[in-house]
């Protein structure tokens, strides 16, 4: 029984040393982190819905993911009218 919401390539003795990095780090720092692993998942993922629709122009790249984070229903409300498909 080893399951404490850790991968399975994760010894206990990595994750303890880990959380230690992270408390060591301060809140700020954390955040700082935090932010900039968003900001790439962001520009990753409109650099594949570029790579998927050439024509996109950089608004509608940027709606593409947005409508992927709010999902259909949510993006419709938010953005009528809007018709962009990531």
């Amino acid at each position: 029984m080893r399951n404490l919401g850790l991968p399975d390539d994760t010894t206990i003795e990595a994750a303890r040393v880990q959380a230690g990095v992270w408390r060591r780090m301060g809140m700020e720092k954390r955040l700082r982190l935090a932010a900039e692993l968003i900001d790439d998942a962001r520009a990753t993922t409109e650099a594949a819905i570029q790579k998927r629709h050439p024509e996109y122009t950089a608004r509608q790249v940027r709606l593409a993911g947005i409508w992927l984070r709010l999902g259909d229903e949510l993006f419709r409300k938010a953005y009528p009218g809007e018709h962009v498909l990531p």
